[in-house]
């Protein structure tokens, strides 16, 4: 089973499972959801039993298998699901498939579960290449099938914005498309596909992904990054740019210069925004305002801007992006919303303490992070950045650089043992990124997610990869099969799946780390004291 339970004993006694049995008890809707290929029925009483154990945490459970047939005591309805979850996992492959008049065996256990972090995440960028409501659909289910909580979602960068607002609809009309698409490697003379690219999803997508998701035990986290990255909404609204002129939606990968103003009108705007995403999704208890990579320059060379910090009594540009910042985190507080960030927002300092830090850049940074009070969720480079390749190999698919491989996510610690108790205590869980530069399509996202988050799963759940990892992960991808998901074989890619070479190695990965060591110190090195 993937993740591992705490406690798995095996008993003597078995049962039989069949589409179409019945599921009774306090918390029946969430196993029917859990287990939808099955079409269990609700009834008086059945093969599946559910009850709620109020001594239980809201996502722990008991499953007990056996001659009565199958028992589920949960702690709240996310229990539930994931003992329907690890019910599943217990029936053949096949029972993954649709099928009619099936039955499976089961074979007796019993099974005492509960996970080590609550925030076990999956960071899926659909700003560089879009990805329709029908992926993002089927994305949560592979979640939920692998107890992953979290779906955050980056909906806004140069490259296009991916929602839309009623209020600015220009944001849908012009900055959610780019005539062409950058195909080249790092280093290499810019290449482009010629081909138009773009796609938003509506607020009633956004309605129905946030309730879809919901009654699968997963919470959307949606990503508005700000003030840079901002080419995308200054081509639709340049007037909340800190220069006032227009710009492109990119068509290349990098960073830009492009900035939001952190003015009046600019806050105005995104609280007007934040107001669409809420009310769209329902229940969001956190929205990702980024503060990451943002070049200040035009911040600088403004004279409006620069009279603006003077009339707050803030010293220096990066005092006012923590200011800005502090803003919107202030307006998601009253709308009942965390906000949370990439750690480069943390070192500018001047967050609202209940402000969740995402520490990109290393866990050096995310100590400091939980050690100032705040809340962490695990999210560095290396090794949870799954846009990179997972082996050296010039049969992989074009990737930002390799390797990341499942046995380097699966040795991840969210929480190292040489941090103190306090800080530990601070780690929320942990996050897996994928980048979608070089991502262009669903089948490419498969690939590069799994079986690699099958190991996130692990350590999410577990707190690390827990015994005989490597052996139930062969097993596991025969149900990966059966669900049709198209991830990359262990022993490498199949001939269909292998593009454009690139050859680099380990070395590659030393240098993306050197280099975000020294970005780290600089921004270390200049942190306003707060």
């Amino acid at each position: 089973m993937i993740p591992r339970p705490q406690l798995l004993n095996e008993l003597s006694a078995s049962c039989e499972l069949t589409a179409g049995s019945i599921v009774s008890g306090d918390l029946a809707d969430a196993v029917r959801h859990a287990l939808p290929l099955l079409d269990l029925r609700p009834g008086d009483s059945g093969e599946i039993d559910v009850r709620l154990d109020p001594g239980l945490g809201e996502e722990a459970y008991r499953l007990t298998t056996g001659s009565r047939g199958v028992e589920i005591a949960a702690g709240g309805r996310a229990g539930a699901f994931y003992a329907a979850q690890s019910l599943h996992q217990l029936l053949p492959d096949a029972s993954y498939r649709f099928s009619t008049r099936a039955s499976w065996p089961v074979p007796g256990v019993r099974i005492e579960d509960a996970p080590r972090f609550a925030w076990r995440g999956v960071h899926l960028d659909v700003a560089r290449h879009f990805l329709p409501k029908r992926e993002i659909l089927r994305l949560i289910d592979l979640l939920a099938v692998h107890k992953l909580n979290r779906l955050h979602l980056h909906l806004v960068d140069d490259q296009g914005w991916r929602v839309e607002s009623r209020a600015y609809p220009l944001l849908q009309e012009v900055a959610s498309h780019r005539p062409r698409t950058a195909v080249n490697h790092h280093g290499e003379p810019a290449a482009y596909d010629e081909v138009p690219h773009g796609g938003y999803y509506t607020l009633d997508d956004l309605a129905e992904m946030g309730a879809y998701a919901r009654a699968r035990c997963v919470t959307i986290v949606p990503e508005i990054d700000v003030p840079g990255h901002a080419s995308a909404v200054l081509a639709a609204y340049p007037a909340l740019g800190a220069t006032g002129e227009r710009h492109d939606v990119l068509d290349r990968w990098g960073i830009s210069p492009a900035i939001l103003a952190p003015l009046p009108p600019t806050v105005e705007f995104l609280t007007t925004i934040f107001d669409e995403l809420i009310g769209a999704l329902g229940e969001t208890p956190y929205v990702h305002i980024g503060g990451d990579e943002v070049v200040l320059d035009h911040w600088a060379a403004s004279a409006e801007i620069t009279a603006y910090r003077d009339s707050l009594g803030l010293a220096t540009a990066n005092d006012l992006q923590a200011w800005f910042l502090r803003q919107l985190a202030d307006a998601l507080a009253e709308r009942g919303a965390r906000a949370v960030v990439w750690d480069e927002a943390f070192v500018s300092g001047g967050l609202r303490q209940d402000t969740i830090v995402m520490p990109w850049r290393g866990m050096g940074v995310g100590r400091r992070a939980a050690a100032a009070g705040h809340d962490v969720v695990a999210t560095p480079v290396f090794p949870l950045y799954l846009d990179y390749a997972e082996a050296g190999s010039p049969d992989e698919p074009m990737a930002i650089g390799d390797a990341i491989t499942v046995e380097d996510v699966a040795a991840f610690e969210p929480a190292p043992g040489d941090w103190t108790p306090e800080e530990r205590a601070r780690v929320l869980g942990a996050q897996a990124q994928l980048w979608t530069e070089r991502v262009p399509d669903a089948r490419t996202v498969d690939y590069r997610l799994w079986p690699r988050a099958c190991a996130l799963a692990e350590v999410a759940w577990s707190g690390g990869a827990q015994a005989d990892f490597d052996g139930r992960l062969a097993e596991h991808l025969g149900r990966l099969d059966a669900i049709g998901v198209e991830y990359r074989p262990l022993a490498g890619p199949h001939p269909w799946q292998r593009r454009r070479p690139h050859r680099a190695g380990r070395t590659q990965v030393r240098a993306v780390m050197e280099r975000i060591d020294e970005m780290t110190h600089d921004a270390e090195s200049t942190r306003p004291s707060v």
